[in-house]
């Protein structure tokens, strides 16, 4: 009997064991049916793993294409352009000669063009600070899956502009120009440029006029633009001028391309900040535009006078700077027709101020679409709506409290997206991992399965036989 006893004991000490860590299985298992982690958000880097890193190689160009630049522009005279020059205000004790990291110009005319400057700062800060970026840098170029060309295009063709706007357009006399040839000439003499034709290089090009004079020669690169205004060329010679007929050439595309934002020029209003908006519609700018945007001047016109609309001419530099911050910040909604491009940062101002945006420009090109919904924190308008008498202010009225108040909070969620600046001296430290230039690695990321196609597809090529480029596709 004693005997029995024993045995049904032991028996059981596993069998309780067993249900035990059973029951806390099913437990722990409910527990996180009902309690699903959250998704991440659709605006963050932590979706994107470490192997989904990109490697990149830095082409080996003279300092005086870049942070020389800079200490040459920070050495000369006031811009002709604007009435007022922050920059010419800086002390001069405060930039040494031998400073490795200048600043960007706060200039307005070029600030809004910067990407180049924090691109190439979050490449050259030093491997142990570049904890954010999605970009690893390599220093052979056949590791590497893409060739940044770090020449700041932009800071060229705007010193240019400054000192001697009449011989942009001109080779002889044009210092800008001369540099874009150093830069193609230097780049197209390497092998890794032969290697791939070009295409897996990568050059900023955020000014509608940056490297104006050798365009042709960079169509096969990865080009990171704010719009396509500018680019396109129209055939008519075979369309009896017919517009219908009218052919676009042009060396961009949304298939090979990078639309990157404008740097905004307003501080960011946060969403706890938000105070009562007076105002229904704001609009600061230039009246007069060509090409596109002869759009706004009509829009000008029937809206200058409407009741609860702001329409004010100027820059947002010096007193128009602050005219700016208080107008989108006590407005509902901002006006963003086309300008001379499709495009301008005012759109990122406005987002940053929490002013829904309201997008008059039926060609418009948007960063980082596809990771970003535009549809739900602005209002897309097209140009014939818009030009009929009283019917714009009469679609903005009916949007709800709610509904501005839904566009809004989405705005606040990817105001962070479109923040260049990581507070970093010289651009030189960890960049934000849900900011703009790892947004922008994650797009140029998304072209290499592309640009090994069309490499491979160069190089089966027979000799001379030529195939044309038709990157006007969209």
């Amino acid at each position: 009997m004693a005997l029995k006893t024993t045995s049904i004991t032991l028996c059981s000490v596993p069998a309780l064991f067993f249900a035990f860590t059973l029951f806390c299985a099913l437990s722990l298992s409910l527990f996180f049916l009902s309690n699903p982690p959250p998704p991440p958000s659709p605006y963050s880097s932590s979706i994107f793993s470490q192997h989904n890193s990109i490697k990149v190689y830095v082409a080996d160009l003279p300092r005086s294409l870049n942070y020389g630049l800079l200490h040459k522009y920070w050495a000369s005279g006031p811009d002709s352009r604007l009435a007022s020059d922050a920059d010419r205000d800086f002390p001069k004790t405060h930039l040494p000669r031998n400073l490795e990291f200048p600043p960007y110009p706060e200039n307005p005319l070029i600030k809004q063009y910067s990407a180049e400057y924090w691109i190439l700062g979050d490449l050259m800060t030093p491997p142990d600070q570049r904890t954010g970026s999605l970009a690893r840098r390599v220093f052979d170029a056949a590791q590497a899956d893409v060739v940044f060309v770090p020449f700041f295009a932009t800071l060229s063709a705007e010193m240019q502009l400054a000192n001697a706007k009449g011989a942009f357009k001109k080779k002889v006399g044009n210092e800008d120009y001369e540099r874009q040839r150093q830069v193609v000439d230097l780049v197209k003499n390497t092998e890794a440029w032969n290697r791939s034709g070009g295409r897996d290089h990568v050059f900023v090009l955020t000014d509608p006029v940056a490297m104006w004079h050798v365009r042709a020669e960079l169509a096969p690169a990865v080009l990171l633009v704010v719009d396509f205004g500018g680019w396109y060329r129209l055939e008519s010679k075979l369309s009896n001028d017919n517009s219908s007929d009218v052919i676009q050439q042009t060396q961009v595309s949304v298939l090979k391309d990078v639309i990157v934002p404008y740097t905004h020029l307003l501080p960011r209003l946060q969403l706890s900040e938000n105070k009562k908006r007076q105002t229904l519609l704001y609009f600061k700018g230039a009246k007069h535009r060509h090409r596109g945007g002869l759009i706004r001047e009509k829009l000008w016109d029937l809206l200058v006078n409407a009741p609860n609309v702001v329409m004010e001419e100027g820059f947002p530099n010096a007193t128009g700077r602050e005219q700016s911050i208080k107008g989108m910040r006590t407005s509902e909604f901002c006006l963003h027709p086309a300008g001379d491009t499709p495009t301008s940062c005012r759109l990122f101002d406005a987002i940053q101020s929490l002013c829904i945006p309201v997008i008059v420009s039926d060609n418009i090109e948007l960063p980082f679409e596809g990771m970003i919904d535009y549809s739900e924190f602005s209002v897309f308008v097209a140009v014939s709506d818009a030009l009929r008498p009283n019917w714009l202010m009469g679609h903005l009225k009916s949007f709800s409290k709610a509904e501005r108040d839904t566009f809004r909070q989405k705005m606040a969620q990817i105001q962070p997206v479109f923040q260049y600046d990581n507070g970093h001296p010289g651009a030189i430290g960890p960049v934000s991992p849900d900011g703009a230039v790892n947004h922008i690695w994650k797009k140029v990321y998304q072209k290499l399965p592309m640009i090994k196609e069309a490499i491979l597809r160069e190089r089966r090529k027979p000799t001379g036989v030529s195939v044309p480029r038709r990157c006007h596709c969209t």
